[in-house]
């Protein structure tokens, strides 16, 4: 999360400094090009803006004021404004989603001897899980845990993506079912799989 919140502020930037810096700085240079240009095509110097004399002046104008050589590219207010609001958009899209991690960063799933509390507060008591489902346990990192509370099947996320321990309350929660179900623990040692 951290990765992706720096890529969208850096992006954002990216944006911000053209809109702000590099490109009103590269249209100040361009008028100034663009007067060069035109005032040697109006005396005849220059049959027009791709002739050498222009390229030549523009060279000689540059290094006097300190500029790079390259010819500036024209980048109008229109253009500018957009680079602007894209930037404070992708960095107030950053801010928010900054927000969100710290959010996160808050909340906590943890085991508390023989009850498993979940990140909005809920309370499941370990022998109370029935069975774990683990089909977005590879890809994602989030299984999730069946239990009862009264006549109702309920789950609760176990996200190991966002909150580090949670495979170990998972691995805690499969033994205890198949203690209940009369299986022994597998030889190897590796986890089950299972399944709702």
């Amino acid at each position: 999360m951290l990765f992706m919140f720096f890529m969208i502020a850096g992006m954002a930037g990216w944006f911000l400094y053209d809109g702000h810096i590099l490109w009103p700085d590269e249209q100040a240079r361009y008028e100034e090009y663009a007067e060069i240009r035109d005032a040697l095509i109006e005396s005849g110097e220059a049959k027009d803006a791709e002739s050498s004399f222009v390229r030549l002046a523009w060279e000689r104008h540059a290094r006097e004021a300190g500029y790079r050589r390259n010819i500036p590219k024209e980048r109008t207010d229109e253009a500018i404004r957009e680079q602007r609001v894209i930037g404070w958009t992708m960095m107030s899209g950053a801010l928010i989603f900054a927000l969100w991690i710290a959010w996160n960063h808050r909340r906590e799933v943890r085991a508390e001897g023989e009850t498993v509390i979940g990140a909005s507060g809920e309370r499941v008591e370990l022998d109370a899980i029935t069975a774990i489902d683990r089909k977005k346990w590879k890809q994602k990192g989030i299984a999730y845990a069946i239990y009862m509370d009264g006549d109702k099947q309920r789950r609760l996320t176990l996200d190991d993506h966002k909150f580090a321990g949670c495979e170990a309350i998972i691995l805690e929660a499969e033994k205890r079912i198949r203690a209940r179900a009369g299986e022994s623990e597998p030889e190897d040692g590796s986890e089950t799989k299972t399944e709702t």
